[in-house]
């Protein structure tokens, strides 16, 4: 039993020695469960807007510009919001926030009701930007919770199945949207979401009932930084050393924003990618159905059906990624996976690039972007755990939310101006298949830059294994020569002598997990450990000033994305009375 003297304490972990394991892994398939039912009004609400878009111009009037506001509304907020999230799940706990966001999630989704009641765009756009609160915390959160359940229980199964309820929620607004609008009027999709929203709000009142017979019931589950200092505050009143040792584990697990600069230049790399994912992935699902219908000239009814199998592939792959995910021994096979998907999309760019005149349909390309987009987000969030320790997980997760949401609000707002074109008479010689044309060359353009990025990122990723590999061999040659010394009869061993638990593992038996638990002898050089062992930090002072020159870049991005933003509303975003309502 390890004591406060050792940085440690008893029971940090809950124990689950004495718990059937058909019992755990019943309380673990809860727990996934409820995590999965989180977000399933979230990601109906976010797919309702894109079928109704020809249907929203017809009825009250509104501009392309209009409708990519309405749908940067709702990713403005996941600028800043997933990164708040993850530093929220680290201080509050995945309980306490996810109530938080999911009651603002239903209070946004209550303003666009209200919105569409009136036929008031600008309502809209206000309720789409309470809604944008709440979404991405909330994804943080439903990702932090599976993490913590089936960081050792199939992590990549766990992970794609809670991915694959949002998409199916998203899918199934797709979908729907359209006929319920021709069915039951205008207001019937939102009036569904909103239940939906309600529903989730519900179901997470359940478990923040439950989340400590799940926890207790689970097995073995790595406590949070929030719910170990509560159990030092319990201890303290009984042993006061069991209290001190429980919050200097909290300290540890305590995640400050100043380290992020630290996690190296694989970490922003990863992080640079997922701003091209925001810009090839979401505003193209949401625009789709509305290119389909000019550029190939099908009905209302047939583009929003065919822009809806763009969610179809996820559906279907999530499953079989997670499951191969959690067999593969490759090092990159992630990042191959990767590597495929973004070949997929960049083949259904190229497709719908072509002129309709020579492709006729947009099947092919619905099929090659469905199947590349089915399986790719799943490997971002896995991602993760391989990069940096777990007490960074939700703050990373964060992060990646962060930029990818900002990469997709720069580009939908722009999307919107350029499928209205810079002024009302330069577009009217040109017309909607010259801007249309425009924006997807823009799209086949960044699909061909995240290429290269997955490809940047391989790059370094093998370089980081490769010095790890070396310094593995050094350190056991030194092991070695340790030893040798160790048997001289000279030798008592009372000084310069090194605990295994002072070295760590040197290395991971799952080949795809980087060397996250190395850990320096006293007498070694700062330099002799590579950037690749991120629990440790960066080393080099260059690695660190380049990761706060990222965060600057980062801040700026964010905050270009809300200048454009609130710009392009004062200056595009009209009310009733201009719209002729």
């Amino acid at each position: 039993m390890t004591t406060a003297h050792d940085g440690y304490a008893p029971d940090v972990y809950e124990r689950g020695d004495a718990t059937p394991a058909a019992r755990a892994s019943i309380v673990r398939v809860l727990a996934l469960l409820c995590a999965c039912s989180l977000s399933v009004g979230s990601h109906y609400a976010s797919y309702t807007l894109g079928p109704l878009k020809s249907r929203l111009a017809r009825e009250i009037n509104t501009s392309n510009t209009e409708f990519s506001l309405l749908i940067s509304a709702f990713s403005l907020n996941s600028t800043w919001t997933p990164l708040v999230g993850g530093l929220m799940a680290s201080k509050l706990g995945t309980t306490l926030t996810s109530i938080i966001a999911t009651g603002v999630i239903f209070f946004g989704q209550v303003l666009l009701l209200l919105g569409d009641i009136k036929g008031d765009v600008r309502l809209m756009v206000f309720g789409m930007f309470v809604f944008g609160f709440g979404v991405s915390p909330l994804a943080v959160v439903q990702e932090s919770i599976i993490v913590r359940f089936f960081k050792s229980h199939g992590l990549g199964v766990s992970m794609a199945l809670g991915l694959v309820a949002g998409k199916l929620a998203s899918f199934i607004s797709a979908r729907t949207s359209l006929p319920l609008a021709e069915r039951y009027g205008r207001h019937a999709p939102f009036y569904a979401s909103t239940f939906l929203a309600a529903l989730s709000l519900f179901i997470n009142l359940v478990y923040m009932a439950s989340s400590k017979w799940l926890i207790r019931g689970s097995g073995t589950v790595m406590l949070e930084a929030s719910e170990i200092r509560r159990e030092a505050r319990r201890r303290s009143m009984h042993d006061l050393s069991e209290a001190q040792a429980l919050e200097k584990v909290a300290k540890k697990r305590h995640i400050r924003f100043k380290d992020i600069p630290k996690l190296g230049d694989i970490f922003w790399a990863y992080i640079g990618l997922n701003i091209l994912c925001g810009t090839i992935w979401a505003p193209f699902t949401h625009l789709a159905a509305n290119i389909f219908e000019k550029r190939y000239g099908l009905t209302e009814d047939s583009a929003s059906t065919q822009a809806s199998y763009l969610l179809v592939g996820s559906i279907l792959l999530y499953p079989v990624t997670g499951f191969m995910i959690d067999r593969m021994k490759h090092p990159q096979a992630v990042l191959r996976m990767f590597m495929l998907s973004s070949v997929l999309t960049l083949l259904g760019y190229a497709w719908l690039v072509l002129p309709p005149t020579w492709t006729g349909i947009p099947s092919p390309a619905v099929a090659a972007f469905a199947t590349g987009i089915g399986f790719s987000p799943l490997l971002l969030v896995v991602l993760v755990p391989q990069l940096v320790p777990f007490k960074f997980v939700s703050t990373t997760l964060g992060v990646h939310k962060s930029m990818e949401q900002t990469g997709a609000t720069i580009f939908q707002t722009l999307a919107g101006l350029v499928l209205d074109g810079a002024s009302p008479h330069q577009r009217a010689p040109k017309g909607d298949k010259y801007t249309t044309q425009q924006l997807l060359n823009v799209f086949f353009f960044f699909n061909i830059l995240q290429l290269l990025g997955i490809i940047g990122l391989s790059y370094l990723d093998r370089r980081r294994r490769q010095a790890a590999e070396t310094l593995e061999n050094a350190v056991r040659d030194e092991a070695d020569a340790e030893r040798d010394l160790e048997e001289e009869p000279t030798f008592t061993g009372d000084e310069g002598d090194i605990l295994a638990s002072e070295i760590g593992p040197l290395s991971s038996p799952d080949p795809r997990k980087p060397l996250l638990g190395c850990r320096p002898r006293a007498d070694s050089g700062a330099s002799y450990f590579p950037s690749s062992c991120p629990s440790q930090g960066v080393r080099g002072h260059s690695e660190i000033r380049r990761g706060r020159i990222f965060v600057c870049l980062c801040v700026v991005l964010v905050g270009s994305a809300w200048i454009l933003f609130l710009s392009t509303a004062w200056l595009r975003l009209r009310s009733r009375q201009q719209r002729d309502l």
